[in-house]
Protein backbone atom coordinates (compact mmCIF):
# COMPACT_ATOMS: atom_id res chain seq x y z
CA UNK A 1 0.00 0.00 0.00
CA UNK A 2 1.16 3.50 -0.85
CA UNK A 3 2.11 5.91 1.76
CA UNK A 4 -0.50 8.96 2.35
CA UNK A 5 0.36 12.55 1.53
CA UNK A 6 -0.32 14.79 5.00
CA UNK A 7 -3.47 15.95 3.21
CA UNK A 8 -4.49 12.89 2.65
CA UNK A 9 -3.85 11.56 6.07
CA UNK A 10 -5.78 14.72 7.34
CA UNK A 11 -8.59 13.43 5.23
CA UNK A 12 -8.45 10.39 7.01
CA UNK A 13 -8.22 11.74 10.57
CA UNK A 14 -11.09 14.12 9.61
CA UNK A 15 -13.37 11.04 8.35
CA UNK A 16 -12.48 8.86 11.35
CA UNK A 17 -12.93 12.14 13.84
CA UNK A 18 -16.46 12.60 12.49
CA UNK A 19 -17.51 8.84 13.08
CA UNK A 20 -15.90 8.41 16.42
CA UNK A 21 -18.17 11.97 16.82
CA UNK A 22 -21.46 10.69 16.32
CA UNK A 23 -21.24 7.47 17.79
CA UNK A 24 -20.24 9.71 21.04
CA UNK A 25 -23.64 11.27 20.62
CA UNK A 26 -26.02 8.80 19.60
CA UNK A 27 -24.17 5.26 21.03
CA UNK A 28 -23.98 1.65 19.57
CA UNK A 29 -27.07 2.67 16.98
CA UNK A 30 -25.36 6.11 15.37
CA UNK A 31 -28.82 8.06 14.01
CA UNK A 32 -27.06 10.05 10.97
CA UNK A 33 -28.23 13.57 10.31
CA UNK A 34 -28.19 15.17 7.20
CA UNK A 35 -25.07 16.97 7.90
CA UNK A 36 -23.48 13.33 7.98
CA UNK A 37 -25.02 12.44 5.38
CA UNK A 38 -24.01 15.26 3.38
CA UNK A 39 -20.25 15.11 4.97
CA UNK A 40 -20.30 11.60 3.41
CA UNK A 41 -21.84 12.52 0.17
CA UNK A 42 -19.12 15.63 -0.36
CA UNK A 43 -15.82 12.62 0.98
CA UNK A 44 -16.76 10.51 -1.65
CA UNK A 45 -17.15 13.55 -4.42
CA UNK A 46 -13.50 14.54 -3.81
CA UNK A 47 -11.70 11.69 -2.15
CA UNK A 48 -11.54 8.79 -4.25
CA UNK A 49 -10.43 6.51 -1.37
CA UNK A 50 -13.52 7.34 0.89
CA UNK A 51 -14.00 3.47 1.10
CA UNK A 52 -10.96 2.67 3.17
CA UNK A 53 -12.39 4.95 6.31
CA UNK A 54 -15.82 4.10 6.17
CA UNK A 55 -17.84 1.82 8.86
CA UNK A 56 -20.50 3.77 10.08
CA UNK A 57 -22.62 2.70 7.45
CA UNK A 58 -22.43 0.62 4.40
CA UNK A 59 -21.01 1.30 1.43
CA UNK A 60 -24.68 0.66 -0.63
CA UNK A 61 -25.93 3.56 1.94
CA UNK A 62 -23.56 6.34 0.73
CA UNK A 63 -24.85 4.95 -2.68
CA UNK A 64 -28.62 5.68 -2.14
CA UNK A 65 -27.90 8.67 -0.06
CA UNK A 66 -26.24 9.68 -4.20
CA UNK A 67 -29.54 8.94 -6.37
CA UNK A 68 -31.45 10.75 -3.66
CA UNK A 69 -29.47 13.74 -3.44
CA UNK A 70 -29.70 13.24 -7.75
CA UNK A 71 -33.42 13.50 -7.65
CA UNK A 72 -33.41 16.50 -4.81
CA UNK A 73 -30.95 17.95 -7.51
CA UNK A 74 -32.86 17.43 -10.72
CA UNK A 75 -36.30 18.37 -8.77
CA UNK A 76 -34.91 21.96 -7.16
CA UNK A 77 -33.81 22.88 -10.89
CA UNK A 78 -36.84 21.60 -12.83
CA UNK A 79 -39.62 23.79 -13.13
CA UNK A 80 -43.30 22.76 -13.75
CA UNK A 81 -44.40 22.77 -17.09
CA UNK A 82 -48.40 24.40 -17.60
CA UNK A 83 -49.35 20.81 -18.50
CA UNK A 84 -52.85 19.60 -19.94
CA UNK A 85 -55.80 21.38 -17.55
CA UNK A 86 -58.11 18.48 -15.79
CA UNK A 87 -61.08 18.11 -16.74
CA UNK A 88 -64.05 17.83 -14.41
CA UNK A 89 -64.76 14.35 -12.93
CA UNK A 90 -68.40 14.78 -14.31
CA UNK A 91 -66.71 14.97 -17.76
CA UNK A 92 -64.63 11.90 -17.11
CA UNK A 93 -67.85 10.02 -16.43
CA UNK A 94 -69.48 10.64 -19.45
CA UNK A 95 -66.47 9.46 -21.17
CA UNK A 96 -66.71 6.04 -19.26
CA UNK A 97 -70.06 5.76 -19.96
CA UNK A 98 -70.01 6.08 -23.68
CA UNK A 99 -67.39 3.53 -23.96
CA UNK A 100 -69.47 0.88 -21.99
CA UNK A 101 -73.04 1.73 -23.37
CA UNK A 102 -71.63 1.80 -27.08
CA UNK A 103 -68.13 0.38 -27.16
CA UNK A 104 -67.21 3.43 -28.54
CA UNK A 105 -63.19 4.63 -28.95
CA UNK A 106 -61.74 7.78 -28.80
CA UNK A 107 -62.51 9.01 -32.16
CA UNK A 108 -66.05 8.22 -31.44
CA UNK A 109 -66.66 9.77 -28.33
CA UNK A 110 -64.57 12.75 -29.31
CA UNK A 111 -67.00 13.42 -31.93
CA UNK A 112 -69.76 12.72 -30.12
CA UNK A 113 -68.13 15.24 -27.74
CA UNK A 114 -68.01 18.19 -30.54
CA UNK A 115 -71.60 17.69 -31.08
CA UNK A 116 -72.56 18.20 -27.70
CA UNK A 117 -70.27 20.95 -26.89
CA UNK A 118 -67.91 19.53 -25.08
CA UNK A 119 -64.11 21.29 -25.91
CA UNK A 120 -61.52 18.30 -24.93
CA UNK A 121 -59.15 16.75 -27.21
CA UNK A 122 -58.55 13.56 -28.41
CA UNK A 123 -55.82 12.72 -26.09
CA UNK A 124 -57.67 13.77 -23.15
CA UNK A 125 -60.51 10.99 -23.98
CA UNK A 126 -57.94 8.19 -25.04
CA UNK A 127 -56.90 9.08 -21.63
CA UNK A 128 -59.90 8.52 -19.45
CA UNK A 129 -61.46 5.17 -21.67
CA UNK A 130 -61.53 2.42 -19.72
CA UNK A 131 -58.91 -0.90 -20.09
CA UNK A 132 -60.20 -3.15 -22.47
CA UNK A 133 -60.06 -7.25 -21.99
CA UNK A 134 -57.36 -8.36 -23.89
CA UNK A 135 -58.54 -10.85 -26.60
CA UNK A 136 -56.69 -14.01 -26.09
CA UNK A 137 -56.97 -14.83 -29.67
CA UNK A 138 -55.41 -12.20 -30.64
CA UNK A 139 -52.46 -12.34 -28.39
CA UNK A 140 -52.00 -15.88 -29.88
CA UNK A 141 -51.89 -14.78 -33.08
CA UNK A 142 -49.55 -11.80 -32.28
CA UNK A 143 -47.28 -14.36 -30.34
CA UNK A 144 -47.34 -16.62 -33.39
CA UNK A 145 -46.33 -13.88 -36.02
CA UNK A 146 -43.68 -12.61 -33.17
CA UNK A 147 -42.21 -16.20 -32.90
CA UNK A 148 -41.90 -16.42 -36.86
CA UNK A 149 -40.00 -13.02 -37.11
CA UNK A 150 -38.38 -12.16 -34.08
CA UNK A 151 -34.60 -13.59 -36.20
CA UNK A 152 -35.24 -11.13 -38.39
CA UNK A 153 -35.91 -8.00 -35.71
CA UNK A 154 -33.78 -6.17 -33.82
CA UNK A 155 -34.05 -2.96 -31.41
CA UNK A 156 -32.32 0.20 -30.46
CA UNK A 157 -32.84 2.47 -27.70
CA UNK A 158 -31.09 5.34 -25.51
CA UNK A 159 -30.86 5.13 -20.87
CA UNK A 160 -29.57 7.72 -19.30
CA UNK A 161 -27.13 7.06 -16.48
CA UNK A 162 -26.14 9.80 -13.89
CA UNK A 163 -22.47 10.14 -12.76
CA UNK A 164 -21.33 10.82 -9.06
CA UNK A 165 -21.01 14.79 -10.00
CA UNK A 166 -25.08 14.27 -11.80
CA UNK A 167 -23.85 14.73 -15.22
CA UNK A 168 -25.88 12.93 -17.42
CA UNK A 169 -24.51 9.84 -19.86
CA UNK A 170 -26.14 8.10 -22.53
CA UNK A 171 -26.00 5.12 -23.59
CA UNK A 172 -26.97 3.44 -26.82
CA UNK A 173 -27.37 -0.39 -27.76
CA UNK A 174 -28.95 -2.33 -30.02
CA UNK A 175 -30.45 -5.92 -28.98
CA UNK A 176 -31.46 -8.85 -31.20
CA UNK A 177 -34.97 -10.16 -30.68
CA UNK A 178 -34.27 -13.41 -31.41
CA UNK A 179 -31.41 -14.19 -29.56
CA UNK A 180 -31.88 -11.29 -26.77
CA UNK A 181 -28.12 -10.65 -27.80
CA UNK A 182 -26.35 -7.21 -27.25
CA UNK A 183 -24.81 -6.49 -30.63
CA UNK A 184 -23.46 -3.49 -29.84
CA UNK A 185 -23.69 -0.75 -27.34
CA UNK A 186 -21.26 2.99 -26.52
CA UNK A 187 -21.55 6.18 -23.96
CA UNK A 188 -21.53 9.62 -25.15
CA UNK A 189 -22.78 12.71 -23.08
CA UNK A 190 -23.87 14.15 -25.94
CA UNK A 191 -26.08 12.36 -28.27
CA UNK A 192 -26.23 13.31 -31.88
CA UNK A 193 -27.92 11.75 -34.95
CA UNK A 194 -24.53 12.18 -36.82
CA UNK A 195 -23.04 9.74 -33.55
CA UNK A 196 -25.93 7.14 -34.16
CA UNK A 197 -25.11 6.82 -37.31
CA UNK A 198 -21.63 5.77 -36.91
CA UNK A 199 -22.73 3.62 -34.46
CA UNK A 200 -24.92 2.06 -36.80
CA UNK A 201 -22.05 1.33 -39.09
CA UNK A 202 -20.01 -0.31 -36.46
CA UNK A 203 -23.10 -2.55 -35.85
CA UNK A 204 -23.90 -3.79 -38.95
CA UNK A 205 -20.91 -4.26 -40.78
CA UNK A 206 -21.02 -6.50 -44.02
CA UNK A 207 -24.42 -8.25 -44.34
CA UNK A 208 -25.15 -9.16 -40.98
CA UNK A 209 -28.36 -6.50 -41.02
CA UNK A 210 -31.63 -7.44 -39.81
CA UNK A 211 -34.85 -7.42 -41.89
CA UNK A 212 -36.33 -5.18 -38.85
CA UNK A 213 -35.12 -2.37 -36.47
CA UNK A 214 -37.61 -0.98 -34.07
CA UNK A 215 -37.65 2.21 -32.37
CA UNK A 216 -39.08 4.93 -30.33
CA UNK A 217 -39.72 8.44 -31.57
CA UNK A 218 -36.43 10.05 -30.11
CA UNK A 219 -35.80 12.94 -31.55
CA UNK A 220 -32.31 11.49 -32.13
CA UNK A 221 -33.54 9.01 -34.82
CA UNK A 222 -33.97 11.64 -37.20
CA UNK A 223 -35.09 11.25 -40.90
CA UNK A 224 -31.40 11.34 -42.00
CA UNK A 225 -30.64 8.28 -39.67
CA UNK A 226 -34.09 6.55 -40.61
CA UNK A 227 -32.66 7.39 -44.20
CA UNK A 228 -29.12 5.81 -43.39
CA UNK A 229 -31.00 2.53 -41.82
CA UNK A 230 -33.00 1.98 -45.08
CA UNK A 231 -29.70 2.40 -46.82
CA UNK A 232 -28.63 -0.94 -44.98
CA UNK A 233 -31.50 -2.64 -46.22
CA UNK A 234 -33.14 -2.79 -43.23
CA UNK A 235 -36.56 -1.24 -42.36
CA UNK A 236 -37.16 1.47 -39.23
CA UNK A 237 -40.32 0.63 -37.86
CA UNK A 238 -41.24 3.71 -34.91
CA UNK A 239 -43.17 2.41 -31.23
CA UNK A 240 -46.24 5.00 -30.99
CA UNK A 241 -45.65 7.92 -28.66
CA UNK A 242 -44.97 7.52 -24.95
CA UNK A 243 -45.74 3.31 -25.82
CA UNK A 244 -42.44 2.05 -24.37
CA UNK A 245 -44.06 -2.06 -24.13
CA UNK A 246 -44.15 -1.47 -27.92
CA UNK A 247 -40.33 -1.85 -27.57
CA UNK A 248 -40.66 -4.25 -25.11
CA UNK A 249 -37.36 -6.62 -25.31
CA UNK A 250 -35.03 -3.43 -25.49
CA UNK A 251 -37.35 -1.93 -22.37
CA UNK A 252 -36.49 -5.43 -20.62
CA UNK A 253 -32.78 -5.61 -21.43
CA UNK A 254 -32.56 -2.11 -19.58
CA UNK A 255 -34.01 -3.96 -16.53
CA UNK A 256 -31.73 -6.35 -16.08
CA UNK A 257 -28.64 -3.69 -16.65
CA UNK A 258 -30.35 -1.68 -13.62
CA UNK A 259 -31.10 -4.14 -11.52
CA UNK A 260 -27.43 -6.36 -11.65
CA UNK A 261 -25.43 -3.49 -12.32
CA UNK A 262 -25.82 0.20 -12.34
CA UNK A 263 -28.19 -0.31 -9.37
CA UNK A 264 -24.60 -1.56 -7.59
CA UNK A 265 -22.33 1.01 -8.07
CA UNK A 266 -21.44 4.78 -8.70
CA UNK A 267 -20.20 6.09 -12.16
CA UNK A 268 -17.61 8.11 -12.35
CA UNK A 269 -17.03 9.13 -15.74
CA UNK A 270 -17.94 8.05 -19.47
CA UNK A 271 -14.84 5.95 -18.92
CA UNK A 272 -15.71 4.24 -16.15
CA UNK A 273 -19.50 3.43 -17.25
CA UNK A 274 -18.16 2.11 -20.33
CA UNK A 275 -15.66 -0.35 -18.48
CA UNK A 276 -18.84 -1.15 -16.69
CA UNK A 277 -20.86 -1.53 -19.24
CA UNK A 278 -17.95 -4.16 -21.59
CA UNK A 279 -17.71 -6.23 -18.62
CA UNK A 280 -21.15 -6.57 -18.13
CA UNK A 281 -22.26 -7.39 -21.96
CA UNK A 282 -19.56 -9.71 -22.28
CA UNK A 283 -20.94 -11.61 -18.99
CA UNK A 284 -24.31 -11.33 -20.38
CA UNK A 285 -23.83 -12.57 -23.67
CA UNK A 286 -21.37 -15.24 -23.09
CA UNK A 287 -22.46 -16.95 -19.98
CA UNK A 288 -25.79 -15.60 -18.12
CA UNK A 289 -28.41 -17.94 -18.71
CA UNK A 290 -31.48 -16.39 -20.24
CA UNK A 291 -34.95 -17.63 -18.31
CA UNK A 292 -36.92 -18.11 -21.73
CA UNK A 293 -33.67 -19.35 -23.56
CA UNK A 294 -32.59 -21.80 -21.32
CA UNK A 295 -29.07 -20.78 -22.75
CA UNK A 296 -27.07 -18.03 -22.92
CA UNK A 297 -27.56 -15.19 -26.24
CA UNK A 298 -24.16 -16.77 -27.93
CA UNK A 299 -24.97 -20.98 -26.98
CA UNK A 300 -22.75 -21.19 -23.97
CA UNK A 301 -21.51 -24.89 -24.13
CA UNK A 302 -22.96 -27.29 -21.63
CA UNK A 303 -19.96 -29.03 -19.37
CA UNK A 304 -19.78 -32.64 -18.31
CA UNK A 305 -18.79 -33.24 -15.24
CA UNK A 306 -15.23 -34.94 -15.55
CA UNK A 307 -14.63 -37.17 -12.76
CA UNK A 308 -16.71 -38.36 -10.01
CA UNK A 309 -14.68 -36.05 -7.42
CA UNK A 310 -15.23 -32.88 -9.26
CA UNK A 311 -16.94 -29.99 -7.82
CA UNK A 312 -18.75 -27.14 -8.74
CA UNK A 313 -16.99 -23.49 -8.13
CA UNK A 314 -17.97 -20.05 -8.95
CA UNK A 315 -15.68 -17.62 -11.08
CA UNK A 316 -16.43 -14.21 -10.12
CA UNK A 317 -17.68 -12.29 -13.12
CA UNK A 318 -18.80 -7.75 -13.36
CA UNK A 319 -16.51 -7.05 -10.36
CA UNK A 320 -18.19 -10.35 -8.13
CA UNK A 321 -21.41 -8.99 -8.15
CA UNK A 322 -22.32 -12.33 -10.89
CA UNK A 323 -20.57 -15.52 -11.03
CA UNK A 324 -19.96 -18.15 -13.88
CA UNK A 325 -20.08 -21.85 -12.50
CA UNK A 326 -17.74 -24.48 -13.98
CA UNK A 327 -16.78 -27.92 -12.82
CA UNK A 328 -13.13 -28.35 -11.39
CA UNK A 329 -11.63 -31.78 -10.65
CA UNK A 330 -10.51 -32.30 -7.21
CA UNK A 331 -6.53 -31.30 -6.76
Amino acid sequence: MSPRSRNEQAIVELALRQQLATYAQTGLKPRLTPLDRAFWVALFRLWPRWKDTLVIVKPATVIRWHRKGFRLYWRAISKRGPGRPPIPAELKAVIRRLAIENDWRARKIHAEFKKLGFSVSLPTVSRYLPKRAPDPGKQQRWMTFLRNHRDGIAAMDFFVIPTVGFRLLYVWFIIDHGRREIIHFDVTANPTAPWVIQQLREAFPYDSAPQYLICDNDSIFSDQVAGTIKSFGIKPKRTAFRSPWQNGVAERWVGSCRRELLDHVIVLNEKHLHHLLRDYIAYYNDERVHTRLQDAPKHRPVEIRPSSTARVVGLPRVGGLHHRYAWKAAA
